[in-house]
Order: structure tokens, then sequence, then C-alpha cells
């Protein structure tokens, strides 16, 4: 992925206002990013625990959403292992995202739900930069690179479903 501004990735958001995107805390570590790592641009919210944001590229063109999660999960809203890198967690470390549709259904309430490394590290975690607890990681026979391809199919595949 390419670095990003603040302005791309205020200007990216596809389910929330443009007031909602200009008001929304970015990253402070933006110029440190490992960018040629990153498949997206995840983080949480430190000022507001049951939010986090996505930007990534999509059909060529930045996409941003919003996911909210629950601060206290239940056994039903957390599960051991990442919807899209594979990776699993002990505890709380992968948690159910759910993210506001984009357009009407967004304003009617309607939203889709993920499951995510609640760090959103799956770049990280995919090509061995970020290691998990032990046994977080499946030997695969996939290549490093078709690893990181799946995991960008999955996240496109989400994000499709917003506008769905």
């Amino acid at each position: 992925m390419r670095a990003l501004s603040e302005q791309d990735i205020r200007a990216s958001f596809v389910n929330c206002s443009k007031g909602e995107a200009k008001r929304l805390p970015l990253p402070r570590d933006l110029d440190e990013q490992p960018w040629d790592d990153l498949d997206f641009l995840g983080w949480r919210d430190l000022s507001a625990p049951d939010r986090s944001y996505i930007v990534t590229e999509l059909h060529g063109e930045l996409t941003g959403i919003t996911l909210r999660f629950p601060s206290r999960q239940r056994g039903f809203l957390h599960r051991s292992m990442c919807s899209v890198c594979l990776t699993t967690h002990p505890g709380n470390g992968v948690s159910l995202m759910t993210a506001r549709r984009t357009g009407q259904a967004g304003r009617d309430g309607n939203s889709v739900g993920i499951y995510l490394c609640t760090d959103l590290d799956c770049s990280l975690y995919v090509r061995g930069k970020k290691s998990p607890a032990p046994g977080g990681r499946f030997e695969e026979s996939l290549t490093v690179d078709q690893q990181i391809e799946r995991t960008r199919d999955k996240l496109s595949a989400f994000l499709a479903t917003l506008s769905a």
C-alpha cells in the first residue's frame, strides 16, 4: 500500500458523513507505518475504545470504513480466528466488528459484521512481521504471496457487502 496523507484518509470514508470523517482521530504515527507491508491501514480510536477504522485500496480507489465492536465482549461476540488473515488469538484477540452499510441502508441502521484481529495487524501477521501467541499461524501450503492475496480478497469481499 502506498503512504497515505491525512487528507487522503479523511476523503476515503464511505460509511460515515464527511463531518464524521473530518472529526475522527487519525494514527499519530502515519510517517512510521510499514506501508510496503500493509494491505490496509487499520487503527483503533484510543478515545472511544469501541471504534476502529480501516483504509485500503478497492478497485484502484481508497476506501475507508468505520467499525464498531463491543468494549466488553461476551463469549458469543469473539472467537479465536480472524476471518481475513486466518490468524488465531486467545481471549479477545479477535473481535466481531460491525460496519454501517453505505447509503440509505446505513442511515436506516443496517450493518455488516466480520471477525478481525482486534489490533488490526492482519497484514503483519500474514507476512510474519508480527507474531501472534504460539500456534497463532497455521502452517499452510499457500505461499506468503498467495496468503496476502487471500487476505486482500477477503477484505474486499467484506467491503463489497457494505454497498450491496
